[in-house]
C-alpha cells in the first residue's frame, strides 16, 4: 500500500528534513540544493513524497491527493476559514516554524484598539495574504463595513496609504516595522502534521505516524509577541506626502535587481532604507516609492492606489484576463526579465498541441482536464479559448512543476529556456505570450499637470536608458 506525504519547501524545509531524519526517514533530494520535487525514501519504499509550496499542502491533502502533509498551521486555518468542512484533520503540532498573525495599523493613524473602527461609517480596508482569515477576523470583531484586499505578500507595506489594517505574520527573526502597532493577535502558528479525513479514518497510516509521533516535537525558544524593529514610529513617507506625489511601486523578489539596474541606466537611483525597506528613497523629486509584489501591482494601479508600477507583462495580462476593461495600461516595455508563458504537459502524455488535448477530452480518454497555474486567470482564459472542456483550475503558489503528472494534466507556467521543464520530464505544447518587465499606469494618468509632467519625465528617462543599452 502506497502512502503519500506532501512536504514543504522554503522556510520549513530544513527543520522538516531534520524531523524526518530523527524519525528514521532519510530522504534523498529533500534539501535546498536539490531541484527534485519527488524525494526518495529508501527506509520506507511504499512512501511517495512530493515537495510543494506550503500554502498548497492543506488543499492537496483536503482533496485527497495526499494522505498526510506538513505545513504551517496558518495555511490550514486559512483554508478552514473559508471551507470549514474541508476534509483535513490537524494531527499534531510539530513545534517548529513558529510565527504569530497580528492585525496591525499604522502608528500615524493613532489607533490603539479596534473600538474606533467598529463605529466607523466608511468601510475598513484590510490587506493580507491571508484573506479568509482577514474576513473571519472582521466578522468576529463586528466591523460594520469592511473590504479585504487579497495579496501575494508584502502586506505590511500597505497601511496607512493603501489600507487601514493589515493581517501579517511575525516570526522571531522578522519583527514588526516600528511604525506598525498590533491591534489584535489572531493566531499562533507552527508547523503541523495534517491528514486527509478519509485516510485518517480508513487507511492504515500507522507505519508512518508511529515514526513521526515517536519523535519529540522540535522546540524553539519562545519569542516576545509583536516585537518591533528599532527605528522611528512613523513611516519614512507620510500619508500626505504619499498622496501628493507620483506613487511608484517597485517589485520585490527576483525582479528587484534587474529593476534597479534598469532604473540606474535611466539615471534614476533608489536609496535603500534600512528602517523601512518597503519604502526606499528615489533621486527623482515628487516621486514616492513602495516595494510590493509584482502580482499585486495591476490591481493596485487599477484601484487608484498607485500611479505607476514596474511589473511584468505576464501579471498585467493575468489581471486583464479577469478584468478586461480595467483602467490600467502598459506604458513602456523595459526589456529585462524575458520569459515565455507556456502550456506544459508531462512528456509521457500523447499530445503536442492544444488540438491534441481537445481531441483527448472529446474521445473520453481524459475525463476532466486539471489545469494548474499561478496564473489562474490566464489559465482559465486559455482553457476556454481552446475549448478544453470540462476542466478544473488548480491554483498554485509556487513549485508548480511538481503538480505534473500526478496532480494536474496541464501547467501554465513561465520559462526562460525550457531546460528546467525538460529536466522534470515536461514538454511545452504551446506559447501563450512573451513577457518582459514593463511600466504600467492608469488609463487616465494622474490628476494634476505637475504629476503628469513628473510621469512624462520618468518615461522619457526610461526610454533613453533602454535606447542606450
Amino acid at each position: 500500500m502506497q502512502l503519500k506525504l506532501a512536504l514543504p519547501k522554503g522556510r520549513l524545509m530544513a527543520p522538516t528534513g531534520e524531523l524526518l531524519r530523527s524519525a528514521g526517514l532519510e530522504l534523498t533530494g529533500y534539501d535546498e540544493q536539490s531541484r527534485s520535487y519527488r524525494p526518495q525514501c529508501r527506509d520506507m519504499p511504499g512512501l511517495f513524497t512530493k515537495v510543494f509550496h506550503e500554502k498548497d499542502i492543506p488543499i492537496q491533502v483536503a482533496i485527497g491527493n495526499y494522505d498526510l502533509g506538513i505545513c504551517g498551521r496558518e495555511w490550514v486555518e486559512e483554508l478552514l476559514a473559508k471551507y470549514p468542512s474541508s476534509a483535513v484533520v490537524k494531527v499534531r503540532d510539530l513545534g517548529y516554524g513558529r510565527s504569530d498573525l497580528y492585525v496591525v495599523a499604522s502608528r500615524s493613524d493613532g489607533l490603539s484598539t479596534l473600538d474606533v473602527l467598529r463605529t466607523r461609517a466608511g468601510a475598513v480596508s484590510i490587506a493580507s495574504e491571508y484573506p479568509n482569515l482577514a474576513e473571519q477576523f472582521a466578522l468576529r470583531h463586528r466591523l460594520k463595513r469592511f473590504k479585504v484586499f487579497p495579496l501575494w505578500g508584502s502586506a505590511a507595506a500597505y497601511p496607512p496609504e493603501n489600507a487601514d489594517l493589515a493581517l501579517v505574520a511575525q516570526s522571531p527573526d522578522t519583527p514588526l516595522y516600528p511604525w506598525l502597532v498590533p491591534l489584535s493577535h489572531v493566531l499562533r502558528s507552527s508547523a503541523c502534521l495534517v491528514a486527509h479525513r478519509n485516510s485518517w479514518r480508513s487507511r492504515d497510516l500507522s507505519c508512518l505516524l508511529a515514526r513521526l509521533c515517536a519523535v519529540s516535537s522540535v522546540t524553539e525558544s519562545d519569542h516576545t509577541p509583536a516585537g518591533r524593529a528599532d527605528g522611528p514610529g512613523t513611516p519614512a513617507v507620510s500619508r500626505a506626502a504619499w498622496d501628493s506625489s507620483v506613487r511608484l511601486a517597485l517589485p520585490d523578489g527576483h525582479q528587484r535587481e534587474p529593476t534597479l539596474a534598469c532604473l540606474r541606466k535611466a539615471g534614476i537611483h533608489i536609496r535603500d532604507n534600512s528602517v523601512d525597506p518597503g519604502r526606499p528613497g528615489i533621486s527623482v523629486p515628487g516621486v514616492s516609492v513602495k516595494v510590493i509584489r509584482p502580482q499585486d501591482m495591476p490591481l493596485q494601479v487599477a484601484n487608484g492606489n498607485l500611479d505607476l508600477a514596474i511589473t511584468g507583462d505576464d501579471w498585467l495580462y493575468d489581471h486583464l484576463c479577469r478584468f478586461p476593461t480595467s483602467p490600467v495600461r502598459k506604458i513602456l516595455g523595459l526589456g529585462f526579465g524575458r520569459v515565455r508563458v507556456v502550456a506544459v504537459v508531462s512528456g509521457e502524455m500523447p499530445v503536442n498541441s492544444p488540438q491534441d488535448l481537445r481531441d483527448l477530452l472529446r474521445s473520453g480518454r481524459l475525463g476532466r482536464l486539471r489545469v494548474a497555474s499561478e496564473y489562474c486567470n490566464i489559465a482559465d482564459k486559455y482553457a476556454r479559448d481552446n475549448h478544453l472542456s470540462p476542466y478544473r483550475l488548480v491554483p498554485t503558489w509556487g513549485a508548480s512543476e511538481a503538480f505534473l503528472p500526478e496532480d494536474a494534466d496541464v501547467l501554465i507556467e513561465n520559462t526562460q529556456t525550457g531546460r528546467t521543464l525538460a529536466q522534470h520530464g515536461l514538454k511545452i505544447i504551446d506559447t501563450i505570450l512573451e513577457s518582459t518587465g514593463c511600466l504600467i499606469g492608469g488609463t487616465t494618468g494622474p490628476d494634476t499637470a505637475s504629476a503628469r509632467e513628473v510621469v512624462d519625465s520618468l518615461v522619457r528617462a526610461l526610454e533613453q536608458g533602454i535606447a542606450e543599452d
